[in-house]
């Protein structure tokens, strides 16, 4: 996902998304959220702490003769 991908899906300007990835400055926790939201939407998984370290990996699909999605 490209970053203006990212902002659409997010609903607001391509500029939070490289602020954010650059901690430029400080974006609003609704921000974040909304980020997070559109991630998931595309397939990703949060993946909490485990002993390895935080992280992030695509969703298995539901149905395994789709592919997820991307």
């Amino acid at each position: 996902m490209t970053q203006p991908q990212l902002a659409a899906a997010a609903g607001f300007g391509l500029s939070t998304v490289v602020d954010f990835e650059k901690s430029r400055r400080a974006v609003p926790s609704d921000s974040v959220a909304k980020l997070r939201v559109a991630l998931e939407t595309a397939g990703i998984q949060f993946i909490p702490e485990n002993g390895g370290g935080a992280g992030v990996r695509f969703k298995l699909p539901s149905d395994p003769a789709q592919p997820a999605a991307s």
